[in-house]
């Protein structure tokens, strides 16, 4: 019991929170000297990853589908409180930070996740083995999206800009919601065995069919979610004090604003890019996958429809259209993306492939 006890104080998803809040509690309202800063934005990383695991150990207790969309849920909260703090304190200049973070979410997901995950899996076994109908599907969802919310303001003629007229917006919120949760369904119900990790001749690795191991007891889940509210209370407020650094580190390093949506996405997808890493070096290549169109179903599918009820409240348009150079990544990154998941084999060439789109993406972003 004692043992127990200790290991319970010890572990940092239990402390790492409660020191959040008392860091946040502590520095509230103050101005930061700049190792103050560090240090919250520190905590801000850790309360992300830790929000994040708890997230999964409820989602594991209760079972699907519910349990897919906490932590969708969890990350999208993060991710929104993140974008409208910044775009409440930056004014004209973050009226894109929306667009540009969900679109970092897209192509860091959909090469960078997706495609470190193919590589350590081809390294394990030389050739990653996964479910084309399932994985399929998760990405013709994320290609819809995509199209939908990103690709469609820059080419609508209500507005002057690349942005949706209300009905269009509300439309195109509605339309999200609608497919993400289409594809909770579909994922967690009959064709569940979609999405499970299979082996070189097609068969479901899992024999329980469940992908997971035991659920953990009742009251490990209910520490668990007083302690993802108490993450997730740290990770809104630290967002906050921390936002204003953010954007003087941006432009001290001479890069574009659109560079803020970079950060943001990369904080945000960290948890999920360690995850998909665990389950590609372990041969659950499919559980990887899944997670990288998971997260990026998510960004999209509850991210857009948030935010656009929070632009009922926010000054100035909501930007959402992609320029020409982004138009050109996405759409090579959906068809790269494509050719990869048809045969439902990969080699090291196409997480290779995925991994140089990433890296253009990034490259571009800071020098546009």
């Amino acid at each position: 019991m004692v043992a127990l006890l200790r290991s319970r104080v010890t572990d940092w998803t239990l402390v790492v929170p409660l020191l959040a809040v008392v860091l946040l509690a502590a520095c509230w309202g103050r101005e930061l000297p700049a190792l103050a800063v560090v240090v919250v934005a520190v905590f801000l990383a850790g309360a992300v990853l830790a929000a994040v695991h708890h997230a999964e150990v409820v989602a594991h207790r209760v079972g699907e589908p519910f349990g897919s969309l906490v932590l969708a849920v969890a990350v999208t909260v993060i991710e929104v409180a993140l974008i409208v703090t910044l775009m409440i304190s930056g004014g004209e200049k973050t009226q894109s930070l929306a667009r540009d973070t969900v679109f970092a979410a897209v192509m860091i997901t959909c090469n960078g996740i997706l495609g470190l995950s193919l590589l350590l899996g081809a390294l394990r076994r030389g050739v990653a083995v996964f479910n084309p109908e399932g994985t399929g599907g998760a990405l013709a969802t994320v290609a819809t999206l995509a199209t939908l919310s990103l690709v469609v303001p820059t080419f609508t003629t209500s507005r002057p800009g690349p942005e949706f007229s209300p009905p269009q917006l509300a439309f195109a919120a509605v339309a999200s919601l609608a497919l993400y949760g289409l594809f909770v369904l579909v994922q967690t119900g009959r064709h569940r065995d979609y999405f499970l990790p299979v082996t070189a001749d097609g068969t479901v690795v899992d024999a329980d069919g469940d992908g997971h191991a035991d659920p953990p007891p009742k009251s490990a889940a209910l520490i668990s979610l007083a302690l993802l509210l108490v993450a997730l209370i740290a990770v809104v407020g630290l967002a906050k004090m921390v936002s204003p650094a953010i954007e003087s580190g941006v432009a001290a390093a001479n890069l574009p604003q659109a560079f803020v949506g970079v950060v943001i996405a990369l904080l945000v997808l960290l948890p999920e890019t360690l995850a998909a890493a665990r389950a590609a070096r372990r041969d659950r290549v499919q559980i990887s996958l899944n997670l990288a169109l998971g997260s990026a179903m998510a960004s999209i599918g509850l991210t857009i429809p948030a935010i656009a009820v929070a632009s009922i409240w926010l000054d100035g348009p909501l930007l959402l259209g992609l320029g020409g150079t982004q138009l050109a990544l996405l759409a090579l990154t959906m068809v790269t993306s494509v050719l990869t998941v048809v045969p439902g084999r990969a080699t090291l060439l196409q997480g290779g492939v995925h991994l140089v789109l990433l890296a253009a993406f990034v490259f571009l972003a800071a020098s546009p």
